[in-house]
């Protein structure tokens, strides 16, 4: 009975010493596991060396997986050459045409012999430097400014795509032509098969999935993949990744803003904000139910009400803003992420070509030529005119930061009289 007991409890002892075990390694292979499937750029492959002879290494000398981590991840995440990752066959001779009419290479970088031109390089460093110096300096402050990547909230980093293929950070901004940026970003990442071929043409990308979150890899999905390590691979690749976003005026992509959503018939938008905006400042206590009943009835939010609504206490207390008006420094950290780039909207046609030619990639996409869109800047004052002087100077105070971080000047025609 006492020999029983005993083993008994030596097979409880042993299960526990190998769960213990498992754990243990577990933690750092797995962990390595993760990093190995991560979707880069691939690198051209080398000879494997000859095995050498097994060697049981000494405690002293195993290296700790997380004090090596940047040097074990770095390694995958150089950039490539500006040579095809595809390379054709080698040329023996012997081919036949039929074989070599077979190897059809992929799509790759090009090699620009001709440089960029000097004022597009020295704008993007007047903006980068602008960027730089206000994020530094005491001269403007907002909430937010002086926290650390590590303090910013993983749902507030649901803007920035990854291509990994590339080594490209997208953080896009709506209302600023972020819907032929996600095309191209599906293109580049190679997201979207059509008859398990990818997609080449950004046009060609259906508008119903260019915003589907499935079709976009963010930096708020990280957790769900790389589980504990996720902020450092973040960091990882804000270092080796360019990273770029695109802005504009900011008042006049709020009057985009509004008339995209407010002006048409939106139901979405009516649900969720346009019968909040007409019950505190439209004096529709009930306002009708659906968005095509009230646009019947000649009943929507005015841009003086819509105004009313953003600078409202109450309406972040029962909400964030939405993200087609929430600031862009709130949408992109641009004090906490260093941009490679800055595209503005008003400078889009040069600022496109130029972005695409850093990134190497513009013999694979262009970007989608579109009619210009039709909220101008010249037309801010006529939009303002049913809005009082002190109301469009707290709305400037509210969206400040994104006028000055991006170098928008003071808008005088609206803001004085």
């Amino acid at each position: 009975m006492g020999t029983s007991k005993m083993l008994r409890a030596f097979v409880v002892l042993g299960s526990l010493f190998m769960i213990l075990f498992i754990i243990i390694y577990w933690d750092d292979v797995g962990a390595s596991y993760l990093y190995l499937h991560t979707h880069v750029s691939p690198v051209p492959k080398t000879p494997a060396p000859p095995p050498l002879p097994p060697q049981r290494p000494k405690a002293s000398q195993m290296p700790s997986f997380l004090s090596d981590i940047d040097a074990f991840v770095n390694q995958f995440l150089e950039p490539g050459s500006d040579e095809p990752t595809d390379p054709a066959p080698a040329d023996t001779g012997n081919q036949s045409e039929k074989a070599e009419e077979r190897y059809v290479p992929r799509q790759e970088w090009k090699v620009h012999m001709t440089p960029i031109a000097p004022e597009l390089r020295d704008r993007q460093e007047q903006r980068r430097r602008m960027l730089r110096e206000l994020c530094t300096n005491d001269s403007l402050t907002f909430a937010g400014k002086n926290r650390s990547f590590d303090d910013i909230p993983n749902q507030e980093l649901k803007h920035l795509i990854v291509d990994d293929r590339h080594g490209i950070i997208y953080c896009y901004v709506p209302k600023v032509a972020c819907s032929n940026w996600k095309r191209i970003m599906i293109v580049l990442s190679e997201s979207l098969l059509r008859d398990g071929v990818p997609q080449r043409d950004p046009q060609a990308v259906p508008g119903e999935l260019v915003h589907n979150s499935s079709m976009h890899f963010t930096f708020n999905r990280f957790w769900k993949r790389y589980g504990k390590f996720a902020k450092h691979l973040m960091k990882v690749k804000l270092k080796k990744y360019t990273k770029f976003l695109f802005v504009r005026d900011p008042f006049v992509r709020l009057i985009s803003a509004y008339r995209n959503k407010f002006e048409l018939s939106n139901e979405q938008f009516y649900q969720r904000f346009g019968q909040i905006i007409l019950r505190r400042f439209a004096n529709q206590p009930t306002p009708p139910a659906h968005a095509d009943e009230a646009f019947s009835q000649g009943i929507h939010p005015t841009f003086a009400q819509f105004v009313h609504y953003l600078l409202d206490p109450q309406t972040e207390k029962d909400m964030p803003f939405n993200e087609h008006w929430r600031q862009v420094y709130r949408l992109c950290h641009p004090c906490q992420i260093q941009y490679d780039f800055v595209g503005h909207l008003e400078t889009a046609d040069d600022d496109a070509q130029h972005l695409l030619r850093l990134l190497k990639v513009d013999n694979v996409v262009e970007f989608p030529v579109t009619p210009r869109n039709v909220t101008n800047s010249s037309w801010e004052a006529d939009w303002f005119r049913t809005v009082p002087l002190e109301t469009r100077r707290k709305l400037y105070k509210l969206y400040e930061p994104d006028f000055r971080l991006f170098g928008y000047d003071w808008p005088e025609s609206i803001l004085n009289e």
